[in-house]
């Protein structure tokens, strides 16, 4: 009898890898910034009279990741390409950007001399953010996969790009203040203790809206479009910007202790917008 010598077909049940190119690309720009601003941390010569220039440049690219961040979920979501890469991609670029990065960076500006004898405690006070934050992203994860919180209109814990947003806001906004001193002051022991706090809340059971209903497509009122401009451009024009972006991070992380004790109608106005397919279901 003779054999069948034809390769053998792939099993129907196997799927193929998906790898969508704009959100990835949007997730390969976060994960880029974050090696960028840890480069310029490590580069920074702590003697040197540049030192906080440098400081600021890497903070700039924390923040530039935080943007990337913010665009590839929403991408992936408008296309109607969201992929398990995806997700497990934005993850690896997260702990580098928002977990990475930041540690390194209060453990160099803080915690080296706050420590000058005992290294080795800078480096376990660092290690608590990365660590929480990596623990924050393998839960993620695990809740998204099973159809959790983790995926859906609610975060549980304190997101991580928040909570690299509030530290780098938090130290351009402390560097501002004392740029004519070239020091921190005895503000730099806030970000030690602001590090160690978000780190027990990026782990911790209070929930926080994810504003994924928020997109390119998302409708909002004429008054609410006005406000939201004439206050881009208030910032913009005064250079406010150094203190309201640490305020924003602020809000939103006090906003997760408020949320329960306010109204299901105030919650629904602060956190929901109609998008335009919603609008014109709603309208037919």
């Amino acid at each position: 009898m003779a054999q069948d010598t034809s390769p053998a077909s792939p099993p129907d049940n196997e799927t193929k890898l998906k790898i969508y190119f704009l959100p990835n690309l949007l997730t390969a720009g976060n994960l880029f910034c974050g090696f960028v601003a840890l480069t310029k941390i490590v580069e920074a010569d702590v003697n040197s009279l540049n030192f906080y220039h440098e400081i600021t440049f890497a903070l700039g690219f924390i923040l530039l990741a935080c943007i990337f961040d913010l665009f590839d979920g929403r991408v992936a979501r408008m296309g109607g390409v969201e992929s398990p890469f995806g997700r497990e991609f934005d993850s690896l670029a997260d702990l580098i950007s928002f977990g990475a990065a930041p540690a390194f960076l209060v453990h160099r500006v803080v915690l080296r001399d706050v420590f000058p004898s005992r290294p080795e405690l800078g480096w376990f006070i660092a290690s608590i953010y990365l660590i929480c934050g990596a623990f924050r992203l393998a839960r993620f994860n695990c809740l998204a996969a099973a159809g959790g919180s983790g995926g859906g209109k609610d975060f549980l814990g304190f997101p991580i790009p928040s909570a690299a947003g509030l530290v780098s806001s938090l130290t351009l906004l402390i560097i501002q203040l004392n740029e004519n001193d070239r020091t921190l002051g005895k503000a730099k022991y806030l970000l030690a203790i602001v590090l160690l706090f978000l780190s027990a809340m990026m782990v911790s059971t209070v929930k926080y809206p994810s504003f994924k209903s928020l997109g390119l497509r998302s409708a909002s009122s004429f008054l609410k479009a006005i406000a939201a401009a004439l206050f881009l451009g208030f910032i913009l024009v005064l250079r406010l910007w150094y203190y309201v972006l640490p305020g924003l991070f602020t809000l939103y992380l006090l906003y997760g202790f408020i949320r329960p004790r306010i109204s299901g109608k105030m919650r629904r106005e602060i956190e929901e917008e109609d998008d335009d397919e919603s609008g014109s279901a709603s309208a037919a």
